[in-house]
Formats: structure tokens, sequence, C-alpha cells
């Protein structure tokens, strides 16, 4: 026994359920590509109960998911993504033309569609919020994450889309007053997953290095060094 190695945790996982988390991580992709095969209800059950397991700041909970199956529905979802796909595109400048060569949505080929949103009368929950109300977001972000990762593991593929008007969709979608839908969610069967992001295969944008990300202490000032 090597008397300078640092303990196990007592509460370690077997080394090949680490392995296989830190896989799925490692290999979650946002799907642009999709296959037409339905989705078992079952699977789609245990994906929103992943997303449902999420922690959530004051416990909270103020994710809402409203599953789309009215294919006119999908249309006009579409064409509201389709609308601001262009307007994000003109916004570009320079990278227009390149913009709108990219895949950006899968909303009318991929087995289902939700709309993931934060509920109505947030105001009310002032737990961890007073401060930095954001918070209720950040929530709904890691309940999304749990389903993504949960996706891949079954084999899925999603993909967030947050290309739209949030008036123009909550409005479609009959929600309350204060609710705010946040992502339209394209879920489904996949040809393949993409080796690397789509986005870093497109050559549109490459991962940054860990190192030029993490600081310590402070934030250091423009032009220095990091530690």
């Amino acid at each position: 026994m090597n008397p300078t190695a640092s303990p196990q945790p007592a509460h370690r996982y077997p080394q090949e359920q680490i392995d296989a988390l830190y896989r799925v991580i490692r290999e979650r992709r946002d799907m642009r590509h999709f296959l037409p095969d339905p989705v078992e209800p079952a699977l789609l059950e245990r994906l929103l109960q992943a997303a449902h397991q999420a922690p959530s700041v004051g416990f909270m909970q103020p994710w809402r998911f409203i599953r789309i199956a009215d294919r006119d529905l999908r249309q006009a979802i579409h064409a509201l993504v389709e609308q601001e796909r262009v307007a994000t595109a003109q916004a570009l400048g320079q990278r227009e033309d390149e913009f709108m060569r990219l895949k950006v949505e899968g909303i009318l080929e991929c087995g289902e569609v939700l709309v993931a949103a934060l509920m109505d009368h947030r105001e009310a929950h002032v737990f961890g919020r007073r401060t930095l109300p954001q918070m209720d977001l950040a929530s709904l972000s890691c309940a999304l994450q749990n389903m993504w990762l949960a996706a891949r593991a079954e084999g899925l593929g999603m993909g967030w889309v947050s290309l739209f008007d949030p008036l123009a969709l909550a409005k479609l979608l009959q929600m309350p007053a204060g609710a705010e839908p946040m992502a339209v969610l394209c879920l489904g069967h996949v040809p393949a997953f993409y080796e690397r992001p789509m986005l870093e295969q497109a050559q549109w944008a490459t991962r940054q290095s860990l190192a030029d990300l993490v600081y310590q202490d402070r934030w250091p000032a423009q032009g220095e060094p990091q530690a």
C-alpha cells in the first residue's frame, strides 16, 4: 500500500459505473439530425423522470414540460423558429450565409417535441433567488442536462432549440402570464451521434482550453497570464 495515496471516498461508485458516467458526459451531443421513429412512452417517461430528479434552488422545481402531439402545432412552432433563424442570420452580419447553411433544429423530423418552460408565479420563491432571481433558469437547465444525459445513455438524441420569440411561443401554447418558454426540445432516434459537437465539426467555433477558463483567487487583469 502506498502510504502517500489518498483514500478513496467512502461513497464512491464502482469504477465501471464512474467510467460510464464520464463517457455519457463526453459523448452527449446537441443533435439536429433525427429519424422519424417514435419514442416509446415508457422511455419518454423515464427521461422526464430524470429531468424531474434535478436539483433546484429552494426546491422550487420551476420546470414545466409541454409535449407537442399535434402535427399542426409542430408546424407552427417550426415556423416561429424559422422566422427567428432568418433574423439571427441577418444579425450576424458577415457570418449570415455561413449561419444559414447550418442545420439548427429537427422539429419536423424527430420522434418527440417538448417545450420546456419556467412556471408562472416564480416571484413567490425567494429562497436562493432574492439577489439572483435567474436561479430559476439555472434550475431548469439542470433538469434539461439530466434529460440530455439520460437520453444519450438510452441511445436517443436531444437538441435544445432556442431560436424563437418567447412571447409568440407562449401565446401559441396558451401559457399563463409569467410563464416563460425557454427551450424547444427535439428528442428521438438518430442515424448516428456526431463524433464532435456539430458546430465544431462545421467549424463554427472550437472548444476553448479549460486552462483559459479556470482562475485562482481572483479574476485576472486583461492580458495577465493565467496562474
